[in-house]
């Protein structure tokens, strides 16, 4: 007899207030091979998450209760699960302040389920990659004064203070340092670390910058270590070190 290795499920929690959509995305996400199981608040989704933890969050912005933007936010200080908002807000402020609390993706209401899944799938994919890359895989590095774990997505800034990275955030950071001193434009930067190209008035990867700049650089207004490059991208402008 043979046995098939199965790859195990994606296994993922679907946290919004409205049932209709709540289990219409459960659904869809079961029928494409996924284990789903579903919250209706941010206190339900916690109790899923003690109960296992889980591959990826879909969460609701807009709840009752505790809303997705500080439940992101409190997911953020204490794990590194990847976290894909659903929002009904399209401005870029209002995406701004997603990504400044920890979303590693968001897609806006009313939403292609097709679009949904590929992001989902897109977000596992880099997280699969940064976990199991081998050039630096269980490194840590030194830049410019701050200290980066790469297995533990941790940085020990200059003053000490530690900031954990989500899965984009350290998917961005890793692309820099590889290409350390290296000029590298926003489609170059958005391909190496979701996989696909920017659509009109994408601001995926200037809005990641920023979060990473307020975990890592000692004076945000003055970044000095991730500079910008006018016309160009952004650019790691420190040198980079293996630690032993």
């Amino acid at each position: 007899m043979y046995w098939q290795m199965m790859e195990p499920k994606s296994y993922i929690i679907v946290v919004d207030d409205h049932p209709e959509i709540r289990d219409s995305v459960a659904r869809y996400l079961k029928r494409n091979g996924m284990e789903v199981a579903t919250a209706q608040n941010a206190a339900e989704m916690n109790f899923q998450i003690r109960a296992r933890t889980p591959d990826l969050i879909v969460l609701d912005v807009m709840m009752p209760g505790e809303s997705g933007l500080t439940a992101c936010a409190r997911l953020r200080e204490t794990t590194s699960i990847p976290v894909l908002l659903l929002t009904a807000l399209d401005s870029d402020a209002d995406l701004l302040k997603g990504f400044e609390n920890g979303a590693d993706d968001y897609i806006a209401k009313p939403f292609n389920p097709p679009e949904l899944l590929a992001r989902i799938k897109a977000i596992l994919r880099r997280t699969n990659t940064a976990a199991n890359k081998n050039d630096l895989a269980g490194q840590k590095v030194l830049l410019g004064g701050a200290t980066y774990d790469v297995d533990a997505r941790v940085i020990e800034r200059e003053d000490g203070r530690m900031e954990v990275l989500t899965s984009g955030e350290a998917m961005l950071l890793l692309a820099l340092i590889e290409n350390a001193r290296v000029t590298l434009s926003r489609d170059d930067l958005l391909l190496k670390t979701t996989g696909r190209l920017p659509g009109p008035f994408d601001r995926t990867i200037d809005n990641q910058v920023s979060r990473l700049r307020k975990k890592i650089e000692p004076d945000v207004l003055r970044p000095r270590l991730i500079a910008t490059v006018r016309n160009g991208g952004y650019v790691l402008s420190c040198d980079v070190e293996i630690l032993p």
